[in-house]
């Protein structure tokens, strides 16, 4: 948690919006960042009931947020990001790649998952030179990102099948 730097967006409907107003960060940049989105004149909580995932650039600023939704809601997306900004394009920036370059030098071998998740498991294993692509498809941008570090890429994305007979 504390690596990663986890958080967590309550339920309620602008209780984040609310709180950053009232400790000095502006409307605008909590909609810049994608964290508040406005409805009707009302700043509203993006990640609201989510674990918030932050997105660290290689030098290890917090460029973007990814969130997930704790319970099943069939209605609601399982995964939430930043919309795209001057800082963060999703298709040139691997999850976990501050946390894992030191790693990947180490090891001359980059792992490379599907979600933040995944990263996190991994890191919990005691293996650190992993990174993700965060759902997205593969991009040229992220394997050029990897190349900075090792040309040794292993890809592990899970795939599951649901097979019905008839």
């Amino acid at each position: 948690v504390k690596k990663f730097q986890l958080g967590y967006c309550l339920e309620a409907w602008d209780a984040f919006s609310n709180l950053a107003l009232e400790n000095g960060y502006k409307k605008d940049f909590l909609l810049k960042t994608g964290l508040s989105i406005e409805k009707e004149n009302r700043l509203l909580d993006r990640f609201r009931g989510r674990v918030i995932f932050p997105i660290h650039g290689i030098a290890g600023r917090v460029i973007a947020f990814g969130g997930r939704i704790l319970k099943t809601d069939s209605k609601t997306a399982k995964y939430l990001n930043s919309p795209e900004s001057e800082v963060y394009y999703k298709s040139r920036i691997l999850y976990g790649i501050f946390q894992a370059k030191k790693s990947i030098v180490q090891n001359d071998k980059c792992f490379l998952v599907e979600g933040y998740t995944d990263v996190l498991s991994f890191h919990q294993a005691g293996i650190e030179n992993v990174v993700a692509s965060s759902g997205t498809a593969l991009t040229t941008d992220q394997i050029r990102l990897i190349k900075r570090f090792t040309n040794n890429i292993t890809i592990i994305f899970f795939i599951i099948f649901n097979i019905t007979t008839k």
